[in-house]
């Protein structure tokens, strides 16, 4: 049976189906790998250059570390981490936050915005190849739709974090 005479009948977890978690995988493996490989030539990661560009996109008066964990869907370690090798490398410092005696306010230096821009020109290029396997009058309807089902996948995160605390 050919991908387009599925059955509505079979499970959704069906092998012949295909299914969001291995596509999602598969996809953000291959962009991953594909990034990674097209930037290291520039000493960063994509992780690297995502936080670089959350921070671009901010407050200009910086943002807390939790913030950039949430902005790009992070966990606190690694972001602990990517901040520490950041700082090291002069793209962000770290300044006293002036609310919250427990977080600091972590900037953009002039490097790291020199590195954004080195960077930004190959990320853009690569959504554009990668986009390009889709129908141009698919293309923003298609990120639009998967903005939604990130939005749903957070959702149910959080619903299910919620029902194990209770």
């Amino acid at each position: 049976m050919a991908n387009d005479e599925i059955s509505d009948d079979l499970p959704i977890d069906a092998p012949e189906r295909k299914r969001l978690p291995l596509l999602l995988r598969r996809s953000w493996y291959g962009l991953n790998q594909a990034f990674r490989r097209s930037i290291s030539h520039a000493g960063a990661t994509p992780d690297q250059f995502t936080v670089l560009r959350t921070l671009s996109e901010g407050d200009a008066a910086g943002m807390t570390q939790s913030e950039i964990t949430r902005s790009m869907s992070s966990d606190p370690n690694t972001v602990a981490s990517l901040l520490e090798r950041m700082g090291n490398n002069g793209w962000v410092e770290r300044k006293p936050h002036e609310t919250d005696k427990r977080a600091n306010r972590i900037l953009l230096l002039p490097a790291g915005t020199e590195k954004l821009t080195e960077l930004r020109d190959i990320a853009a290029n690569l959504q554009t190849n990668l986009l390009g396997s889709l129908p141009e009058e698919n293309r923003e309807t298609f990120l639009e739709e998967l903005a939604q089902v990130a939005d749903a996948c957070k959702a149910a995160a959080e619903e299910a974090a919620r029902r194990n605390k209770e």
